[in-house]
């Protein structure tokens, strides 16, 4: 289990930004559990706090702003993507401008400062989502797309650069993002423009701090008074920025990102929609969790996968934990299967039976925290026996009760009754796998 982490001691910064060329004092200071990530600008009146998230993503070119009731703090992305690789989810940022320094363009200044400050685990969980389906975006040419990633846990990031310029040649890159591979790999990756793009970002009041020592300047001819630390370093800074604007979500991310030449418009719209879905993954836990005193059919529909015509259990009545769960299946005339099964003498096939019976056994396996986002598959069928019929009008009572579970498996015995007597019973075994 991962648990949420803050610095060990203030870290002191300094430095001219980017885009605004103003020179700013930052101070890194740690924070409480469930505290955040926090941006108070000193330098206003009653120095106003930017929590980060997506509710607070601004609109400024170039990029990744936050900002709320009228304060604003610029180019955060370089400085998050370090907090999200170390795991810091609770961190007050004191500034006293508007955009945090810009250094040499990269963001291994940030990481040096957080790292000597001593990162500090906390005592609460941390806050962690891992996508239960694939997410995706585009616009034209571009897209972000986020996928479930092998093994179920991790950040692997695959991103296709592609100026479609004549002097910068697409360049890709796949890696599994962890502290070592950032520091190395990352980290020291600086901010970068085309020659030819200069002109038009001046006009628009920005760069005013850039210059080819922080900022890598493309033209026909090479880099303009400085050299590559990588020979796609153009690619790894794209990397970069993709990890600090995923974390303005505040969740350690499991899932692997295909990017083809997405900027920070792109990755804070992937943003916004990983915090979404979300949102409807922890109504589901949290319909769970609180189904001890049942579940109606609204929230049997959110949490299982099935949907008419095959849906069949109407109601839990109790979920004890993850050891049983007892629930009930109306029977009606109107069921599809009577049509055929069999006409003038309408009985309930003891197949669909047993499959109202495994629904209701499927569902308390997913009680179980570590199965949240996975499926229960049928593995075998033991001890199966039908002792009365089943006809409309009738309401049969589910029963589970889970017998063993180890790693992938579970064995569940379960029954079904009508009038309290036992129509079917058996013991079934389920295979745990991956929802996709």
């Amino acid at each position: 289990m991962a648990f949420q982490k803050t610095i060990g001691e203030e870290a002191h910064l300094h430095g001219i930004g980017l885009h605004t060329g103003e020179e700013v004092e930052v101070i890194l200071r740690p924070a409480e559990e469930d505290q955040g990530i926090v941006f108070v600008r000193t330098d206003l009146p009653d120095e106003p706090e930017i929590p980060m998230g997506v509710g607070n993503i601004g609109n400024q070119p170039q990029r990744t702003t936050l900002e709320l009731d009228g304060a604003e703090v610029h180019t955060v992305e370089h400085l998050l993507s370090c907090l999200c690789v170390l795991g810091i989810q609770n961190l007050q940022i004191r500034i006293s401008g508007p955009e945090l320094p810009g250094y040499d363009g990269s963001a291994l200044p940030f990481y040096e400062a957080i790292k000597k400050a001593g990162v500090v685990e906390q005592t609460k969980k941390a806050r962690e989502v891992s996508l239960r389906e694939p997410l995706a975006i585009t616009d034209g040419a571009t897209s972000l797309i986020a996928l479930r990633p092998p093994g179920g846990t991790g950040l692997t990031i695959s991103y296709t650069l592609d100026y479609d310029s004549p002097y910068l040649q697409p360049q890709y890159l796949e890696l599994e993002i962890n502290e070592e591979t950032f520091e190395r790999e990352i980290a020291p990756a600086r901010t970068f423009v085309l020659e030819e793009q200069v002109p038009a970002l001046k006009a628009m009041g920005l760069g005013k701090g850039a210059n080819p020592q922080n900022t890598l300047v493309l033209g026909r001819d090479g880099i303009l008074g400085n050299e590559l630390r990588y020979k796609d370093e153009f690619v790894r800074h794209k990397i970069l920025d993709l990890i600090g604007d995923l974390y303005l979500t505040g969740y350690n991310i499991n899932a692997r990102l295909l990017g083809t030449k997405s900027g920070h418009g792109l990755n804070a719209q992937m943003a916004r929609l990983i915090v979404e879905s979300t949102a409807r993954d922890r109504e589901i836990e949290d319909i769970l969790l609180q189904a001890d005193e049942g579940l109606d059919i609204r929230q049997i529909s959110r949490v299982m996968p099935h949907r008419y015509p095959f849906l069949l259990v109407d109601r839990v009545l109790m979920i004890d934990a993850d050891r049983k769960a007892v629930g009930v299946k109306n029977v009606s005339i109107n069921e599809p299967f009577f049509q055929g099964h069999f006409p003038g003498q309408p009985v309930m096939p003891g197949v669909l039976q047993l499959e109202a019976m495994a629904q209701l056994a499927g569902l308390l396996l997913l009680r179980k925290p570590e199965n949240a986002d996975k499926l229960a598959f049928l593995l075998s069928l033991d001890r199966v026996k039908f002792r009365k019929t089943v006809v409309p009008g009738d309401q049969m009572v589910l029963e589970a009760e889970t017998k063993k579970f180890r790693n992938k498996t579970a064995q569940m015995a379960a029954k079904a009754t009508v009038d309290g007597k036992i129509v079917a019973e058996a013991l079934i075994t389920f295979m745990i796998v991956d929802k996709y």
